[in-house]
């Protein structure tokens, strides 16, 4: 099976095209050069033409939500314990101090390091569930200790032994202590446990690991290589957009930037309409994680953004959105130190705020702006001059940092922040780089990772959420599953607030998210603001208590008088699910749509003067996950 996270470190086993092959060469933050394993044939290739080989080893990713507090603890601890190793490739000496504060042999730390190195979970490291005498070695300690000696001794030496030479050696040793033999399998399995980059250093040397595998990143105080520290703060933007369908003034958007503080490079971005919330600041930090090669084609943005990997620390002010339960969690699943602004001290978000200056100066030459103060926006009416829709504005923003921002000398650090931004990856005549960072290979589920979660039991009739319920076969086995103090067990689930229609639930087995719809597919998609607006009509009219059939009701009737609305004035609810629509661009294939949506409603179009200008909404608009997402996901 494929990991989750792969390495672009040289020597490195890919695939390109399904074609096994071995990186040979890091020529840019781009392109890589690979060399097919079986014909030796060499290829230049963009980065996100690869993915990761199939690995033999079982990619074993708990659930954060599902650890105990002790199991997280312990996770915890373990990571703290290899974080030195994992930042001080191929020190030796590093490793050892580590087995020794972990009371463990060496072979366990790499053992756990593989295990992280797999997903970039820090709950991986625990492994699989204990499941009593089963997966437990059942080998003696005096036996254990042969093994182990003979693989330091013997294999893991610059002799080269083959494992065959291992398994006579562990042999003669087991006869003289008069113990019995074990089998061959369990010393490969043992050989297998052992990360490449050990094997290599032991028995090749230090200079040829390091020139195999990423350079050493060392003990790196603060912001002295990239993606030490990131900061991430929020801001409204000075400018009015308008909606996506009739193109008239809307609203202002908000914008979360996520900066690396050693190269001033824009790693991450979400913008919305919604204020700033746990949502909007997750899909930031999963933005600044994943690459964006998909992203800028989205866009049809023409440049190179080539930041992409976890960071060591998140550097935030004391916001409330940045102190939620949700983005703790993740962090430190993902081994990111989530740090707070200390009180009263502005000078520490200094490298965000400066990029949101002049951001700010150039979105006031953007026609729609709202400058910054009353004096400087004189007679200019905004909403007059709007132009940009939300998608439209995020293609300039995007091509502005790309091809902008980037590419222009910072004062602070006398070179563009992609200079440095490289100059810190691959290293020059004074420092040394850290390399490529690791890739994941599953972005669905790294984005679903930062998405806020609720828990609830599943019951005979599925999972109820705001009194919808949801259902789907693959909850079955779950179903009235009691814990160990016999109450009933609960799951996580996550939810796109723009689409309820779906929830998101993490099977504890599988290690993969499922999409949980409507027990009842008759319902509608509904947004969670026009859930709340349903309830809230509901309330005001209804006595006693509510279920999901008058939710639904209600959004029947507040939907009827939004769409007579629409028809006398062309302008769509601020709240509206049908803004964040953008497959009705063409005006042809809208009215089209439109037309056959009024047969179906058996309503009148608005007699217009231009007889193209007749319009009404279609009801139903395909919503797509992950598109502009903000806002809390649960009401708790």
């Amino acid at each position: 099976m494929k990991p989750e996270i792969f390495y672009l470190n040289l020597g490195q086993q890919i695939l390109y095209k399904d074609i096994p092959c071995t990186i040979i060469r890091n020529i840019d933050v781009r392109r890589i050069s690979i060399e097919e394993i079986e014909t030796g044939i060499v290829h230049t290739v963009n980065i996100s033409e690869i993915s990761p080989a199939q690995s033999d080893k079982e990619v074993v990713n708990r659930n954060m939500l599902e650890l105990t507090d002790s199991d997280w603890e312990i996770a915890q601890n373990r990571f703290r314990i290899i974080r030195p190793v994992l930042e001080n490739r191929g020190d030796l000496k590093i490793v050892e101090n580590a087995a020794e504060e972990a009371k463990v042999d060496k072979a366990t730390i790499y053992r756990w390091i593989g295990r992280y190195e797999q997903t970039g979970s820090i709950a991986s490291i625990l492994g699989r569930k204990k499941t009593g005498g089963r997966g437990k070695s059942r080998l003696s300690k005096e036996l254990e200790q042969i093994i182990q000696k003979c693989i330091e001794e013997v294999y893991l030496t610059s002799f080269r032994k083959s494992i065959n030479y291992l398994i006579r050696a562990i042999a003669f040793e087991c006869n003289k202590a008069d113990i019995k033999m074990p089998h061959s399998t369990t010393i490969r399995r043992r050989i297998n446990e052992i990360s490449e980059q050990e094997k290599v250093t032991q028995r090749y040397g230090k200079k040829i690991s390091d020139n195999k595998f990423r350079p050493i990143r060392g003990n790196f105080p603060h912001a002295n290589h990239p993606l030490s520290v990131v900061q991430i703060d929020h801001t409204p933007v000075d400018i009015i957009l308008v909606d996506e369908v009739f193109r008239q003034p809307f609203n202002r958007p908000y914008l979360t930037v996520a900066i690396d503080v050693f190269s001033r490079m824009i790693v991450g971005i979400n913008i919305s309409f919604d204020p700033p919330g746990a949502m909007g600041t997750g899909l930031c930090v999963s933005n600044a994680i994943l690459e964006k090669d998909a992203y800028l084609n989205k866009l049809g943005v023409d440049g190179s953004w080539p930041c992409w990997g976890v960071m060591e620390t998140i550097h935030v002010d004391n916001a409330k959105e940045f102190r939620g339960i949700m983005l703790k969690k993740a962090c430190e699943n993902y081994g990111i130190n989530l740090e707070f602004r200390p009180v009263a001290t502005p000078h520490y978000g200094g490298h965000i705020e400066r990029f949101l200056g002049s951001f700010s100066k150039a979105v006031h030459d953007l026609p729609g702006t709202t400058f910054s103060n009353t004096k400087e926006r004189s007679t200019y009416k905004s909403e007059k001059h709007a132009s940009f829709t939300l998608a439209e504005f995020e293609k300039w923003m995007v091509t502005y940092i790309v091809n902008v921002y980037h590419k222009t000398v910072h004062s602070g650090i006398g070179i563009t922040p992609e200079e440095k931004y490289i100059e810190g990856i691959f290293g020059n005549d004074e420092i040394k780089g850290i390399g490529l960072p690791p890739r994941f290979n599953n972005e669905r589920k790294v984005r679903l990772d930062f998405m806020p979660y609720t828990e609830r039991t599943i019951q005979v009739s599925g999972v109820v959420i705001d009194h919808i319920h949801y259902y789907d076969e693959i909850l079955r086995k779950y179903i009235n599953v009691e814990n160990k103090r016999q109450k009933q067990k609960k799951y996580s689930f996550r939810r796109n607030p723009k689409d309820i229609s779906v929830i998101y639930f993490f099977d504890p087995d599988t290690n993969e998210y499922f999409e949980i719809p409507y027990r009842d597919a008759r319902h509608p998609p509904m947004s969670i603001w026009e859930y709340r607006a349903a309830v809230k009509k509901w309330k005001e009219e209804n006595p006693g208590p509510i279920n999901q059939d008058h939710i639904f009701e209600t959004y029947k009737k507040l939907e009827e008088i939004e769409l007579k609305a629409i028809k006398s004035t062309k302008r769509l609810s601020k709240n509206s699910r049908r803004i964040i629509n953008k497959e009705f661009s063409n005006k042809e294939s809208f009215l089209e749509d439109i037309s056959q949506t009024n047969k179906e409603l058996k309503l009148n179009l608005v007699n217009d003067k231009n007889e193209e200008e007749k319009i009404i909404l279609p009801i139903e608009f395909n919503l797509k996950p992950f598109d502009n997402l903000d806002d809390e996901a649960f009401d708790n």
